[in-house]
C-alpha cells in the first residue's frame, strides 16, 4: 500500500503473504501460563507461537483462548523472537484489505501503466535495500537494530543547515519506509541552539502523529518513539531472497510482453519456484511463458529478465 501526495510515495506498508497483520483477532490455545503472570505464550491452528507479554490472567494452560495480534513477526537478527498479541473476548477475524482503506484505488495485474512506479516505488525498495536516502545537500544511512533503528544524517552543508534539513529528511523517510519503535537520528553537531530547535520542528512538522521525542542534544542526536507492530521495509528487506524476488518480478511485469526468462542468483530464483502463483500472475502480465534460471555470479540484486 502506498499513500501518494503529489505524485510522490509519502507512506508506503507491504503486508507479507502468510502472515497476520497486526489487528487480527485470531483463535489460539494457550501453550504456556509464562511466569508471575506475564510472558505467556499461545499458539494458533497452524502452530505459531505469540507471545503474551501481560498474560492470559483467568485461562489454564492448553485452553482455548482468543488473542490480538498486536506485532507481527519482525525478520532481522533475532528469529526467534515471537510476534506479540494480547488476550481478547473479541470474535476472531481480520483487518480488512489494504485496498479497502477509504480513498484507496487497487492497482491489479495485467495492468497497461505502472502507476505504483511512476510515483517511485522502485526508488523507494532501492532505499529500503541500501538504507540510503539522498538529498539535496547531503544523505542518510538508516541501520536497524535489535534495540533500535539509527539513521546517521552526514553531508557537505554548514553544521547547523545539516542538521534541519536531516531532521526533515528523515522525519520523511520514518513515515515512508514505514519505521516504528525506538529510533535514533544522528544528525551534526550543531553548536547554535537555534538550530537545534529548528531541526527539532523540523521533525514534528514531517512526521506524521504519534509519536513521542526527545530535544535534540548538544551532540545532535534525537530519539523518537513511535508504535511498532510491523516490520518496517528496511526490516523486510534483510530477508533479502524474499524481497528480490519480489522486487524482480514486480519490475519484470512491466518491461514488455512476450514470454521471459528470469536470470537471478539462486537465492532468489529459490524463493521464486516456491511461489508458483507468483509466476502465474507474472504470466498473465506479460502474456507469455516464464522461464528460471538461476546464476550463482550474479548479486542478489542483480536478476534481469531475457526475452524468450
Amino acid at each position: 500500500m502506498a499513500l501518494v501526495e503529489d505524485g510522490e510515495i509519502v507512506e508506503a506498508r507491504i503486508r507479507l503473504e502468510g502472515v497476520l497483520a497486526a489487528g487480527s483477532v485470531v483463535a489460539a490455545r494457550l501453550a504456556s501460563i509464562g511466569s508471575g503472570g506475564r510472558n505467556a505464550v499461545a499458539t494458533d491452528e497452524r502452530g505459531c507461537e505469540y507471545l503474551l507479554p501481560r498474560g492470559a490472567p483467568g485461562v489454564t494452560q492448553g485452553a482455548g483462548i482468543a488473542i490480538e495480534i498486536v506485532r507481527e513477526t519482525i525478520p532481522g537478527s533475532e528469529p526467534w523472537k515471537r510476534p506479540l498479541a494480547r488476550q481478547t473476548d473479541r470474535r476472531p477475524h481480520l483487518p480488512p484489505p489494504l485496498d479497502q482503506f477509504p480513498g484507496s484505488t487497487t492497482l491489479d495485474l495485467p495492468a497497461a501503466v505502472d502507476a505504483l512506479g511512476d510515483a517511485g516505488w522502485n526508488d523507494l525498495i532501492e532505499e529500503a535495500r541500501s538504507g540510503t536516502v539522498r538529498f539535496a545537500g547531503g544523505e542518510l544511512r538508516i541501520s536497524p537494530t535489535p534495540a533500535m533503528t539509527l539513521i546517521d544524517v552526514d553531508g557537505y552543508l554548514p553544521p547547523g543547515e545539516l542538521a534541519v534539513a536531516g531532521a526533515a529528511e528523515a522525519a520523511r523517510a520514518i513515515r515512508r519506509l514505514d519505521i516504528g519503535g525506538s529510533i535514533g537520528i544522528d544528525l551534526p553537531t550543531a553548536d547554535d541552539r537555534g538550530a537545534r530547535h529548528r531541526a527539532a520542528a523540523a521533525i514534528d512538522d514531517d512526521l506524521s502523529r504519534p509519536f513521542e521525542r526527545t530535544a535534540v542534544n548538544g551532540f545532535g542526536f534525537v530519539q523518537i518513539v513511535r508504535p511498532r507492530n510491523r516490520a518496517s521495509l528496511v526490516e523486510l528487506a534483510l530477508d533479502r531472497a524474499a524481497f528480490e524476488a519480489r522486487a524482480l518480478l514486480r519490475r519484470v511485469a512491466f518491461e514488455g510482453p512476450g514470454g521471459k526468462r528470469i536470470v537471478a542468483h539462486p537465492a532468489v530464483i529459490g524463493a521464486l519456484e516456491h511461489k508458483s502463483g507468483w509466476i502465474d500472475t507474472l504470466a498473465r502480465q506479460i502474456g507469455g511463458m516464464v522461464e528460471l534460471r538461476a546464476d550463482a555470479a550474479l548479486p542478489i540484486s542483480g536478476g534481469y529478465a531475457e526475452t524468450l
